[in-house]
Order: C-alpha cells, then structure tokens, then sequence
C-alpha cells in the first residue's frame, strides 16, 4: 500500500469510524480515481448478500476519498460532505465489494477546484460503481460540496 492509499485508509477509519466496521480497505489511489474494498462479511443482510444501506455508504465513500486524495495533493485543506444523491441497485452482491470513483470530466473537477480556492466553497458531481465478481452490481451519482 503506497503511502496516498495509506493516508486515506487512516483519516477514513479515524474520522469516520463506520469504515471500520465495515472492514474498509482502500485498494488504489490515483490523480483520476479511487477504489474501496469492502468484505461481504461485514457488510451482509439477511439474504447473504450485500446489504442495500452498506452499499450506499461505500459508494459514498468512493467519492469523498477522491475528493479528499486530490485536495491532499493540491495541499488544500476542506469539509467534504454529500449533498445529493442517487442510486440504482441492478444485482445483489454476493462477494466483497469494490466501489471505484474515476473522475469522467477533469476540466469540471478543476473548475470546481477553483471555485473553492476563490469562494470557499464549491461542488462537484461524481459517478461510482460498486462490483461483486459478477459484475456491476450498482451506480451511484453523488453532488458532493467542498468547503472551508
């Protein structure tokens, strides 16, 4: 684990403790994306599978990670916090989940970079995909706000 991933790793389980019942392990991190793992184990629901609610914040996660790791890299210190969000569940999982975050417009993710350095604040839209070994198994678009 390079030292971005264990950075991430360490302020997820130390300033979100859920992550660590959830048995969170930060795969990869890079300028574009982000990837979690996530151990069905921990996050199972009464049919063996992954539960729907687990789902949802592992996704989330995905995204606040990238927001996160790419502010680190910039030096730049802020909140980063949902603020809108929508998700499709398309299959059960029944295997660890992987929920992976790549930024698909790098010229809206700087813009929104610099409107946080000029105002403060800013927001930024973020896909996600969250896999079992069968494949995508969910999506999740997520509005998130930066601010100081």
């Amino acid at each position: 684990m390079g030292s971005q991933e264990q950075l991430l790793q360490h302020t997820l389980h130390y300033e979100i403790p859920l992550t660590q019942a959830m048995g969170i392990e930060v795969l990869e991190v890079s300028e574009e994306s982000v990837t979690l793992r996530a151990p069905l184990e921990n996050n199972i629901n009464h049919k063996s599978t992954a539960f729907g609610g687990n789902l949802y914040s592992v996704a989330v996660l995905a995204g606040w990670g990238l927001i996160f790791s790419r502010l680190q890299a910039l030096n730049l210190q802020a909140h980063i916090v949902i603020q809108e969000s929508s998700i499709q569940y398309l299959r059960p999982i029944k295997q660890d989940l992987r929920a992976s975050c790549r930024i698909t417009s790098e010229t809206a993710f700087k813009r929104s970079i610099e409107m946080f350095r000029r105002k403060g604040k800013s927001r930024i839209k973020l896909d996600v995909t969250v896999a079992g070994q069968e494949g995508v198994a969910v999506l999740f678009n997520g509005h998130y706000v930066i601010h100081s």
